[in-house]
């Protein structure tokens, strides 16, 4: 029988409609292992499957969220210890998950953990979190997304700046530059990240699909394209029981009860 300390990946439900993944590798200061990876994946997958699972919270742990990619299996494997096809699989799911993603740091989040981070809808940080992508210090380069998502998150010189000189920004300057949503206290982001968690969990899973697909078009589509994409998902929206049953709830002046039809 596997212990806690085998589980690359702890899940609970903090509340209604609302899924926490907790990174779970604290000795090796979260090290993305193609376990924990691959976990995460498994995770994503099921909550996807499950009928009442709207919004997923992802943590690490007090004072942690992950130091990057594991460093023994790059050492061990070399290349193929990041570039697999597994590893691309599993990146996959994370990155096109239909689901509302909101990160929650509270401390270091690095390499391949803020690669992580930057998947997600949202990030909540505590205020002693600390971003960073510090691969050039090691001889290499970000290689799980960096070099392309956060040019687009916080423009290129302050990109440029990060990855040219492994340098670390607090929490206060990540907000600053538009990387997180909130900065909280320290130990409060899991609490504040639930908190948004449960008002996204209010509404239809279908509507929550929708509409992150069409936000995410902004940053892949040609302003036509995206404008298209979001009459497609708008239209989409249209044929479901829950937009039907949300305009009703707002005419009869009550709660709307979505069933993800």
């Amino acid at each position: 029988m596997s212990s806690l300390n085998d589980v690359a990946v702890l899940r609970d439900a903090p509340a209604k409609g609302v899924v926490r993944l907790r990174l779970n590798r604290p000795s090796k200061r979260n090290a993305l292992s193609n376990k924990m990876l691959a976990e995460l994946a498994d995770h994503i997958r099921a909550c996807e499957a499950e009928k009442g699972c709207r919004c997923v919270v992802l943590s690490g742990g007090d004072g942690l969220f992950s130091a990057g990619a594991d460093v023994s299996e790059m050492r061990d494997a070399g290349i193929d210890a990041i570039q697999n096809r597994k590893r691309a699989e599993d990146w996959q799911v994370l990155e096109t998950t239909r689901l509302p993603l909101i990160a929650s740091v509270d401390g270091i989040c690095l390499g391949g953990g803020h690669e992580l981070a930057m998947l997600c809808d949202m990030i909540i940080a505590s205020a002693r979190a600390r971003f960073g992508q510090p691969e050039v210090k090691l001889g290499h380069i970000p290689g799980d997304g960096a070099t392309q998502r956060l040019p687009r998150r916080i423009g290129k010189y302050a990109a440029m700046q990060m990855i040219l000189t492994g340098d670390l920004i607090d929490a206060e300057e990540a907000r600053r530059l538009g990387l997180v949503n909130e900065v909280t206290e320290e130990g409060r982001s899991d609490d504040r990240a639930v908190e948004l968690a449960m008002l996204v969990a209010r509404h239809s899973s279908k509507a929550l699909g929708l509409a992150k697909d069409a936000v995410r078009a902004a940053e892949e589509l040609p302003l036509s394209a995206g404008l298209e994409r979001e009459r497609r998902n708008i239209a989409l929206a249209f044929t479901t029981r829950d937009q039907k049953e949300g305009m009703a709830a707002f005419f009869e002046k009550r709660p709307a009860e979505f069933t993800d039809e």
